[in-house]
């Protein structure tokens, strides 16, 4: 696979994935008294807008990407009722949302990496964009633990 295309499904499918995760959390928290909520907020508007980005990308480059699969999104999903169900803390949403985006930035970190010297320069900054969010939004996030 183009190493081009590689960089901008990656962005594309983990920014999208943050958008269906927070929309399902901020879901199952409707209703509760979560001081964490407005965080949550400017979180999903920020992956709304990467995930517009690789699009943009994409949709000029004319590559072929594809999206999340159902099933990584049903798992998500059920992950997040079920975290949710067992404590809905701010602490405790929190610490899922720093494991979750420990991950995307230890991915993201890899890719950058591996293809710093080989992509289009437009697609290496937007994914240096990306990580430097997802590092910002932790340390957000440590503020609630």
């Amino acid at each position: 696979m183009n190493e081009n295309i590689e960089l901008v499904e990656y962005l594309y499918q983990n920014s999208k994935m943050g958008v269906y995760s927070l929309e399902a959390l901020i879901n199952d928290l409707k209703g509760k008294d979560n001081n964490i909520m407005p965080l949550l907020n400017e979180e999903l508007k920020e992956y709304e807008k990467y995930v517009s980005e690789a699009e943009k990308i994409i949709e000029k480059s004319k590559y072929d990407v594809k999206d999340n699969n159902m099933m990584s999104k049903m798992s998500t999903n059920m992950g997040i009722k079920m975290e949710v169900m067992k404590d809905n803390s701010d602490s405790a949403i929190a610490h899922m949302l720093i494991e979750g985006t420990t991950m995307g930035i230890v991915d993201i970190t890899s890719k950058i990496d591996k293809y710093s010297d080989v992509v289009d320069k437009k697609i290496l900054s937007l994914a240096k964009d990306y990580l430097k969010f997802l590092e910002k939004e932790i340390e957000k996030l440590k503020e609630y633990l």
